[in-house]
């Protein structure tokens, strides 16, 4: 795409949606007043994926095999095209998350630039109790402490100052600790991460 091999070192963003009256707000002006397209598309995704899921009969096919494939394949639902639509959707979010990363954080593409980032989304799904909803409130939990963790870069306590790897270990800190607290009480699908097989295919 570039015309060389390597890595490109500075991607072109997404441009920021200013808005006008929401900037105007004290705080929330600030926080939402001048955020990128995919995030207001990932703000889109959370209620249409939540309605999806829990308003629609695709949506409840889903969850059904999710919960109990052979009921379902019972019920004349295909098991297989469905998951197989559910990893592809998985996926398509996943990039969505990446192409976020690069395009509107660093705008440049390194190996690992994630730094575990991946195992924080994890987290918020369980800490979410597996809602759209429920991630995307975990999300902003442990997004902000991944803010208070920049912030805080550089202070000290009297005369001694915080060591930076200490102050970026707190988002990964956080994240323990709430998943800790949800784990026994955050129900994931029955049949999630069993592979499964038809009556006949055996």
């Amino acid at each position: 795409f570039y015309g060389n091999t390597g890595t490109p070192a500075d991607l072109a963003g997404v441009p920021a949606l200013e808005l006008g009256p929401i900037a105007a707000i004290p705080f929330v002006g600030d926080v939402l007043g001048r955020q990128n397209a995919i995030v207001w598309v990932t703000f889109g995704l959370v209620i249409v994926l939540q309605l999806f899921l829990f308003r629609t009969v695709p949506g409840l096919r889903l969850r059904a095999v999710g919960e109990h494939p052979r009921a379902a394949d019972t019920l004349g639902i295909a098991v297989r095209e469905t998951r197989y639509w559910a990893v592809l959707a998985s996926g398509t979010l996943a990039a969505i998350g990446g192409a976020y990363l690069s395009l509107s954080v660093a705008h440049s593409f390194t190996d690992g630039m994630t730094g575990g980032r991946g195992f924080i989304g994890l987290a918020a799904m369980i800490f979410g109790r597996w809602t759209p909803v429920g991630a995307f409130i975990a999300s902003l939990i442990f997004g902000y402490g991944t803010a208070l963790s920049v912030s805080l870069q550089g202070a000290s306590i009297g005369d001694v100052r915080v060591p930076v790897q200490l102050l970026s270990t707190l988002p990964y800190v956080l994240t323990i600790l709430a998943v800790a607290g949800f784990v026994g009480r955050s129900r994931p699908p029955a049949a999630d991460g069993l592979p499964y097989e038809a009556e006949g295919h055996a």
